[in-house]
């Protein structure tokens, strides 16, 4: 796992800092200065498992370093950690953008846990058995949903419907062909049991439901990862 640190120059030099505390943990670290150019075509082809930026007391400029990673494309979806001081703890929001922050001096195995769970959240993957997009979770085995580990109650179609297009993303289906595969061609209902099931699908997942796209005119899809 490689990690991309970025931080003031006087604070990647620091001892107890970030870089060191990864490269003590094991990782492959590479640093940038805050106000470097980020957009190398090396991200294209390695991009970084997870970036932790270091704010620490300049939570401004941290914010504005990562409206600057978000634009580049290569690391547009990778997850995003900031480094704060407990001062500045109360200053995080939500909408900030970071998958996660963590507190300095650092806890090395604090530090690694958050990188992993960060990592974890945005990971995707189909098995037989499982299938992950971001923090969803599809359990075939056990028809079971889970959201960030929270179990989800779905109806049986609800379940349905969304292994379906999980298992075959970024294929649109009309509802037509919805019904078929999903309910079964005997199933006399109208098209429209598509749509309600797809609004309550919104509703219980809420925004890890984005992936599932209304194609205008056409019918549905799951977004390609």
């Amino acid at each position: 796992m490689w990690v991309l640190v970025i931080g003031s120059s006087a604070i990647l030099q620091r001892d107890d800092g970030g870089l060191a505390v990864l490269k003590e943990l094991g990782c492959r670290v590479q640093a940038h200065d805050l106000w470097d150019d980020l957009d190398e075509p090396a991200f294209l082809e390695d991009p970084p498992a997870a970036i932790l930026v270091e704010a620490l007391d300049q939570f401004d400029a941290g914010r504005a370093a990562l409206m600057r990673i978000r634009a580049v494309a290569a690391l547009a979806e990778v997850p995003c950690l900031v480094a704060v001081s407990v001062g500045q703890a109360q200053r995080l929001d939500g909408n900030d953008g970071f998958d996660d922050f963590v507190l300095v001096p650092y806890v090395p195995a604090e530090l690694y846990m958050r990188i992993r769970r960060a990592e974890w959240r945005r990971s995707e993957f189909a098995g037989k058995e499982r299938i992950k997009i971001g923090p969803m979770c599809l359990d075939l085995a056990g028809h079971e949903v889970t959201v960030d580990g929270r179990v989800i109650d779905l109806t049986h179609q609800e379940f349905a419907l969304l292994k379906f297009l999980s298992q075959n993303r970024g294929r649109v289906f009309s509802r037509e062909q919805l019904l078929n595969r999903v309910w079964g061609v005997n199933y006399y209902g109208g098209s429209r049991t598509v749509d309600i099931h797809v609004r309550r699908l919104r509703m219980k997942l809420g925004p890890v439901a984005d992936p599932i796209e209304t194609v205008r005119g056409v019918g549905y899809k799951m977004k390609a990862p």
